[in-house]
């Protein structure tokens, strides 16, 4: 989702131990600027805890065995016959209708409710349905009736003439077999391939599971990304809404195929060593009450807020109750279910920022550390999200966890013990503002190193990131990709090879830059939205009134990077070069960001990871000979160079050469000397040390 934009704030410090001599929490330790604040850190860790051991009966069960429900309602087959259950407290009677029934309520799939509970259960026996079937529920209350989809359903699917959905009895005769039974992400570093299975194929239609993994996801391995980020799983109406306004929580979205077909992909993806996440909204839900959960029984408040709280302003749909023991049930169980069944890696949770706040973060800006402890934070989503963190690492400890967060809550990315909310990672939502704000208003002669420099590495120091150039957020309608903000219209007129003008060669030039700058400096991971790796040409617009039902920029057009005769190709080389350069270093991620040097008025930048050397030359018109830097002392070669014809560069400086650093007697103790390097305007290159 699209959320309001906010600084990040970082501060520091060192001291460890309390006035009284109590040892500080792990947060407070890392940042002493947090020390004001450390009651209410402990607070919300304290929460969570009681939280955790209330529903473990204080250790007797486990979060994983809580977090089950998936196996308890819906619909299951059993050895004999069919049991069917649903949560709905203020149902007055319950039916299941469908093909089975023609439709009709009988007394024969009528539900009974289980005493003392809000649950409904009905027993139907073995030849009562069959695979395949479609069927919905006839919910009463006091005062109404209404047709339901059952919340835990698993299947559903969507007719195509009446654009009606429909729980299916998914049952088949054979299930799937998975080839690849254990996996393990590969996160040194995690390089993320964000992916919406529907628009991934170059024809104007809705792509399938079958068809990313024949035909994209090859692409994904041989660019060297080692895992996928999969969009729009979870089923939902509106296919315009990106996935992001979901119905069905436990049903993978049938437009792209079926679940086995879904397992399949994923399987597929493992066997070629790449991890598979899902983006998964929990931040809020489709209004919608015939397809979804908004007046499920009657009651429109059984999963959501009461009041000003139960819908989201911006967005509109409704907000979950975090606060509701049945609510955390289903949204744990969720996340349980989509590791177990499907075999998924992990989750980037879309809206975090929009949970943790009151306002959901609208209109604040979250300028200093006060700002995320005034009370005005929702104590439990907070609580959801680090117990949703805890499980999830509890069913699969190599399972990988990403916040979407903007306002820059402290804690979001350190361990639970440390006082924080357990996720492994967030995203550098700052990137992306700035590069678009750069673009935007500052002319070439004016973007500075420095400042490039300290936004690609602006993070806490104890939380792991994951920095992006550019997501799906940025190449939707109303927004500007990067390469189409350097170069709007001219990619139409002039990016075959031989009639590029001096528009494209800039655009070409910066959008390689702008990627090794931010790439070069990651802490955790490296993202990158489907087609942005070769400058995809076209935003993307959904099916809807306002185009004529069009698909035509709801795709990617893989063809423009296979025609040679284009441009695109050489980003998309580029794109997988530099992912080999920063995957030739083991756990580069961890490596230490050394600044060699920055210079504003020369527009230089150079800094070290390990053995490689990164320099930019940002200006647009100056070149430089014999350019130096004091670096270790050795030899150097070069590994990637932006300027390489291979890349669509000029080509102007020898790449073959090595490069030896000279003696400099200032600096014998410190075993550096200068290395001199010809760094041609608006150039990039990486050397590694021999």
């Amino acid at each position: 989702m699209v959320e309001k934009k906010a600084n990040t704030v970082k501060n520091a410090g060192k001291s460890a131990v309390k006035k009284d001599g109590t040892k500080h929490i792990g947060l407070v330790k890392n940042d002493a600027y947090l020390a004001p604040y450390e009651d209410a850190i402990r607070g919300r860790h304290d929460h969570a805890e009681w939280k955790l051991n209330q529903l473990t009966r204080n250790g007797k069960d486990t979060l994983e065995g809580f977090a089950s429900g998936y196996d308890y309602y819906g619909l299951h087959k059993l050895s004999r016959g069919w049991v069917f259950r649903e949560w709905a407290p203020n149902a007055t009677a319950i039916y299941l209708v469908g093909d089975f029934s023609d439709w009709k309520e009988t007394e024969r799939y009528k539900a009974k409710r289980i005493e003392g509970t809000g649950n409904w259960e009905l027993k139907i026996s073995e030849k009562g349905m069959k695979h395949g079937d479609l069927y919905k529920m006839h919910v009463y209350w006091e005062g109404g009736q209404g047709e339901r989809i059952p919340a835990w359903a698993q299947r559903v699917v969507q007719d195509d003439a009446t654009k009606i959905f429909s729980a299916q009895v998914w049952n088949p005769e054979k299930p799937y077999v998975w080839k690849k039974k254990k996996f393990k992400p590969n996160k040194n570093p995690l390089l993320i391939y964000e992916c919406h299975i529907g628009m991934a194929q170059d024809a104007e239609k809705v792509g399938t599971y079958t068809e990313f993994k024949d035909n994209v996801l090859p692409r994904v391995v041989a660019d060297g990304y080692n895992c996928i980020q999969i969009m729009a799983i979870q089923e939902h109406p509106y296919y315009g809404s990106f996935g992001y306004h979901v119905s069905s929580f436990f049903a993978p979205s049938s437009r792209f195929g079926t679940p086995e077909e879904l397992k399949a992909l994923i399987d597929e993806a493992h066997r070629n060593g790449v991890a598979v996440i899902m983006d998964i909204v929990h931040s809020h839900a489709v209004k919608n009450e015939v397809e979804g959960l908004g007046n499920l029984a009657g009651d429109p408040n059984q999963y959501f807020y009461p009041g000003d709280r139960h819908e989201h302003p911006a967005w509109d749909s409704l907000c979950f109750d975090y606060g509701k023991d049945d609510v955390i049930h289903f949204l744990l169980s969720n996340c349980k279910y989509w590791l177990k069944e499907y075999h998924f890696d992990g989750f980037r949770f879309d809206g975090v920022t929009s949970m943790l706040y009151y306002s959901h973060g609208l209109g604040e800006a979250f300028c200093n550390y006060g700002d995320y402890f005034n009370g005005h934070e929702d104590d439990n989503a907070i609580c959801y999200l680090t117990l949703a963190n805890k499980l999830i690492h509890e069913v699969n400890p190599d399972a990988i966890t990403i916040a979407e967060e903007v306002s820059g809550m402290p804690g979001l990315a350190a361990k639970f013990e440390d006082g924080g909310f357990g996720f492994d990672y967030r995203m550098a939502m700052n990137i992306p503002d700035y590069w678009i704000k750069t673009i935007k208003e500052r002319s070439d002669e004016e973007w500075k190193p420095s400042s490039i420099f300290w936004e690609v590495k602006n993070r806490r120091p104890d939380e792991k990131t994951i920095s992006y150039c550019e997501s799906h957020d940025q190449a939707l309608v109303g927004d500007k990709t990067i390469i189409f903000r350097l170069i709007d219209a001219d990619m139409y007129w002039h990016f075959k090879k031989g009639d590029e003008n001096e528009t494209v060669h800039r655009g070409i030039a910066l959008h390689k830059m702008i990627r090794l700058v931010t790439a070069g400096a990651i802490n955790g991971g490296y993202l990158n939205f489907m087609g942005n790796e070769f400058g995809h040409p076209e935003w993307i617009d959904f099916p809807r009134e306002g185009n004529g039902w069009s698909y035509k920029y709801a795709r990617r057009q893989w063809n423009l990077v296979d025609n040679h005769e284009l441009c695109y190709h050489y980003l998309g080389d580029f794109d997988r070069a530099m992912l080999n350069v920063i995957k030739s270093v083991r756990n580069f991620q961890k490596t230490p960001v050394q600044e060699i040097w920055h210079n504003d008025g020369d527009q230089v930048l150079a800094f070290m990871r390990g053995d490689l050397v990164f320099v930019f030359n940002f200006s647009p018109t100056r070149s430089f000979t014999d350019y130096g830097f004091l670096v270790p002392t050795g030899s150097y070669d070069v590994v990637l160079n932006t300027d390489a014809k291979e890349f669509g560069g000029n080509g102007f400086a020898d790449d073959t050469m090595t490069h030896v650093t000279n003696y400099d007697p200032l600096y014998v103790k410190d075993h550096k000397e200068w290395l001199k390097l010809y760094i041609p305007a608006r150039s990039a290159v990486v050397l590694k040390k021999n």
